[in-house]
């Protein structure tokens, strides 16, 4: 599955967030922003802890909450909601949750991994 190199496409950046999710087990959001970043992945550290990725298809951000997870939220093209599911995998995520919502926060599709 190639990346798209870039920033989020234009269509994207007026979506609200739209998935959000969990990645048990990683007290420190550093180490998945590089893994983020070694499969191609923009990479910027807004915040003392946290982090944003992206590609043209997906951005988000990463923060550790309390406790041994990291908070991912954000914006991902629906269409590749899998493809999120299956970089997570290839970075290493371990066991996490996915959660995809409509325009209006309706729920749409859950994935627990």
């Amino acid at each position: 599955m190639p990346d798209d190199y870039g920033d989020l496409t234009c269509e994207l950046t007026n979506l609200p967030n739209n998935v959000c999710g969990i990645l048990h087990g990683h007290r420190d959001a550093g180490p998945v922003a590089s893994r983020f970043e070694r499969l191609g992945w923009r990479v910027s550290s807004p915040s003392w802890y946290g982090y944003e990725v992206g590609t043209t298809w997906c951005e988000v951000e990463l923060e550790p909450a309390e406790g041994p997870d990291v908070l991912l939220n954000g914006v991902v093209d629906p269409s590749r909601f899998d493809d999120l599911a299956t970089v997570l995998t290839r970075c290493g995520a371990g066991t996490y949750t996915l959660e995809l919502y409509d325009e209006d926060g309706g729920l749409l599709r859950e994935m627990r991994v």
